[in-house]
């Protein structure tokens, strides 16, 4: 399978405007020279950017639970569920906008890649002020019944949700400028920009929350309101720096500045797939949740599940999540440059580094278990059992998750994004869901069968990604957004 679209053009010498300084290249090491630090140049600032962001998730929740309590906690946690489905959804078309962006980049031509960055722009804003804003105001009752939310946490998450939809369009453009600016080969700017918007996001958050001086306490909406506030004022400085210059990707000059429907259709063309893999992965996981909850010990169980897979199992999709990034952009820009061999070569070069990371966390699961449970206060024998057991089996399952998220970066990053889509509803769906029912229907479900049933969509998930890389298909993938923007 192919996604193939008109041949794009060689771009040796991009465009230059008529008195218009030169603007940075980009950073030839990626198509050149050894590819070990290339990949760790691009990767480290994300995962460094993904930890910060992690953290400043939990700083939030303890403000709230100590100066409001565990019903604040309850409307946060349950409010961010809706929106990171949504914002996933919406903010696929930067998957599409990286494909465009990297191949561009990789063949030099500046105007494409600058006309991309531009049309992904005004999309974020345009789905951002005619699309969730509405919608998600008016739905939020709605999410809010469909997840069962209680009377009293329903109080407190709709506000908050309503604020983050309505005020959306700031976080939005931080994600696009993220991708394009790491698409493009600069991975560090996107890293400044996400601690400062962390820094500035804790401060908002700590004044809003509980009110300083004359600022009045808001509590869980000020969190949403800090959150906006921070997101926003960065829009606005990369709007001034974008259409100024400075950074490796800029707004294009003398070219009109209306919509141009070829780039914006490419955008969702190869952006859409991403957005529904990452729905049904999530769709995915709320579905394991309820078989969890459907087991004898079963508070136990989703205590140890809660602490084991979504938060210290972090430390190796932290890292991952940044090698995909850096896989995406290698690949991408190296066959645009016309070099698929080193595309291909690069990414498994990141899935070495991957897997090594991997590895090292895994032997702290494996060996030293009691103890990482313990940092979390779990100390109830039941509990600490079950989260042993979960750990050991990560330990494997981090290696399998590790490799195909690096293997994914290069599928996406060429311009394949319907494969992985594909293989993540087999792996993360069908096939764990469906040995849980199974076992369900015919036994006795018990914690370990749904820890294994996760380690087989994992390593299935591996398994069909490598193959499906090393088939090669992707090297015959184009992109083109055809002639000058009217």
């Amino acid at each position: 399978m192919t996604d193939a679209a008109a041949p794009v053009a060689p771009a040796a010498s991009p465009p230059k405007s008529a008195g218009r300084p030169a603007r940075p290249r980009y950073d030839r090491s990626i198509v050149e020279g050894p590819l070990l630090p290339a990949v760790w140049k691009l990767a480290w600032p994300t995962m460094l950017t993904n930890i910060i962001g992690g953290l400043q998730g939990m700083v939030d929740q303890a403000l709230v639970g100590n100066l409001i309590g565990y019903k604040a906690n309850a409307a946060i946690g349950v409010s961010m569920q809706m929106w990171i489905i949504v914002i996933i959804f919406i903010s696929s078309l930067f998957t599409g906008m990286s494909v465009l962006v990297a191949r561009f980049a990789g063949a030099g031509d500046h105007d494409k890649v600058d006309r991309t960055v531009y049309q992904a722009f005004i999309t974020a804003i345009g789905l951002a002020v005619f699309v969730m804003a509405p919608i998600g105001y008016f739905a939020a009752p709605w999410l809010l019944d469909l997840v069962n939310a209680a009377p009293e946490v329903k109080l407190e998450a709709l506000p908050f949700l309503r604020i983050m939809f309505v005020f959306s369009g700031g976080m939005l453009v931080f994600f696009m400028l993220g991708g394009a600016l790491r698409s493009a080969g600069d991975a560090r700017t996107p890293m400044v920009l996400g601690i400062t918007l962390t820094v500035l996001n804790l401060v908002l958050n700590i004044i809003l929350i509980r009110g300083l001086g004359p600022i009045p306490a808001f509590g869980t909406k000020g969190a949403a309101m800090g959150t906006c506030t921070a997101s926003g004022l960065l829009a606005v400085y990369a709007l001034f720096k974008l259409w100024h210059g400075g950074w490796v990707v800029s707004f294009p000059r003398g070219q009109g500045y209306a919509p141009d429907w070829t780039i914006i259709r490419s955008l969702f063309r190869f952006g859409l797939p991403a957005g529904i893999q990452g729905i049904a992965a999530n769709i995915g996981g709320v579905f394991m949740l309820a078989f969890i909850g459907s087991l004898a010990q079963s508070a136990a169980a989703q205590a140890a599940f809660a602490v084991c897979y979504t938060q210290l199992f972090s430390l190796i999709t932290w890292t991952s999540v940044g090698l995909m990034g850096a896989s995406a952009a290698l690949a991408g820009q190296n066959l645009g440059a016309g070099k698929p061999d080193r595309a291909a070569a690069a990414v498994h070069v990141a899935a070495r580094i991957g897997l090594s990371s991997a590895a090292i966390v895994g032997a702290l699961f494996l060996f030293i278990p009691r103890q990482l449970l313990a940092v979390f206060g779990m100390h109830d024998p039941v509990v600490v059992a079950i989260g042993v057991q979960l750990l050991h089996v990560l330990s494997l399952s981090g290696l399998f998750i590790a490799a195909a998220l690096t293997y994914t970066g290069g599928l996406q990053g060429t311009g394949d994004t319907k494969s992985p889509l594909y293989i993540s509803i087999i792996s993360q769906v069908v096939l764990p869901l469906g040995i849980c029912f199974v076992i369900q229907r015919t036994g006795t479900l018990e914690p370990i069968h749904i820890w294994i049933a996760i380690l087989i969509g994992h390593a299935t998930r591996f398994a069909l990604t490598v193959m499906r890389f090393n088939q090669g298909k992707w090297r015959n993938i184009t992109v083109s957004i055809g002639g000058a923007t009217g």
